[in-house]
């Protein structure tokens, strides 16, 4: 009997990875003002949503209406070598891209009644290593797991696209047989690469740097 699981498991991040730059950057350019310094430079470590949650309320009160918020996430650009141009779903639909994927995770977000977008955590966790609002290797195992009881067998192949530093965490969680594709000279890139120079063999995915999305698309024409 032929199997009709799917066989391979794509993953991709969403900033500086499908898009070519921080979709939070691009809402700000929403605003007709530069942000204060107070504000850009409040970030805690880990707590990324947070902040982007303070430059949402500033916005917002500095009369920055949703329609602007909107428009400036249509219009951010992919990155080199990707067809399609905003955050997640938002930019997925407009760039008419929202079909290709099985399954979006991102926080939740929504504009309340003042035209203030509210942003929630996706899940809470205990991994020490990511933002607080998520765990994207918590979020793989669970999908994987998910999906393996579905169809009755695990993926054969995993393949990781991404760029920052909470992408390496969910690829800890992945072996010998999947591919990471860290953007090259990025975050995601320099961390293996150190990984893989003072932990030789902890780190098991195969890696191929990517600095445009032809990149990756040559390479899995060579595997698949």
């Amino acid at each position: 009997m032929v199997s009709t699981a799917a066989r391979f498991l794509f993953l991709f991040d969403f900033d500086e990875t499908l898009i070519d730059e921080n979709s939070d950057n691009s809402v700000v350019r929403a605003a007709p003002f530069t942000l204060p310094v107070s504000l850009s430079n409040s970030q805690r470590p880990r707590f990324f949503l947070e902040h982007s949650q303070k430059i949402m309320t500033f916005l917002n009160e500095s009369g920055v209406t949703e329609e602007a918020v909107r428009d400036a996430i249509e219009r951010i650009p992919a990155s080199p070598g990707r067809g399609g141009a905003s955050p997640l779903p938002t930019w997925l639909r407009h760039a008419g891209a929202r079909g290709l994927f099985a399954e979006v995770f991102t926080n939740p977000a929504e504009f309340n009644r003042d035209g203030r977008l509210v942003l929630r955590p996706y899940h809470a966790h205990s991994c020490p290593e990511c933002p607080e609002n998520m765990c994207k290797q918590l979020i793989l195992r669970d999908y994987a797991s998910k999906r393996a009881k579905e169809q009755g067998e695990p993926f054969q192949k995993i393949f990781y696209i991404g760029d920052g530093q909470n992408d390496v965490c969910p690829t800890l969680a992945l072996g010998l047989n999947d591919t990471v594709f860290p953007r090259r000279g990025f975050p995601m890139h320099r961390i293996i690469q150190d990984l893989q120079r003072t932990q030789p063999g902890v780190y098991r995915p195969s890696v191929v740097p990517w600095e445009r999305g032809q990149d990756v698309v040559d390479f899995l024409k060579t595997i698949l």
